[in-house]
């Protein structure tokens, strides 16, 4: 299943971000030929437990807005810093989700 998730937070483009929700409503709606049932926080684990640099992994954050605690390295500081030098925007403390929010 975390292999799936990386699938699809590969394909997140830059400047663009996704919630832990949306990436797991697609896999609950099957979009490779079968139905996952994942959940946010299963998402989560998935993305915590990832250690392929290729998965922008930084580009997922909650349904606020709000990036994680965890994120490797150095926490929200080093999640900021890689949205940031993608063009992604804040408002205060969450990402812009009306700007940034991939849609596809």
């Amino acid at each position: 299943m975390f292999k799936e998730i990386y699938i699809i937070v590969k394909k997140i483009p830059k400047g663009k971000v996704a919630t832990y929700g949306q990436i797991a409503l697609r896999l609950r709606s099957g979009p490779y030929g079968s139905r996952i049932n994942v959940s946010a926080r299963t998402v989560g684990w998935a993305l915590h437990a990832n250690s392929d640099p290729k998965v922008p992994c930084h580009r997922v954050v909650n349904i606020e807005g709000r990036l994680a605690p965890n994120f490797a390295f150095d926490g929200e500081v080093e999640q900021r810093r890689r949205l940031n030098s993608e063009g992604i925007t804040f408002k205060k403390d969450r990402v812009d989700l009306e700007k940034h929010l991939w849609k596809k």
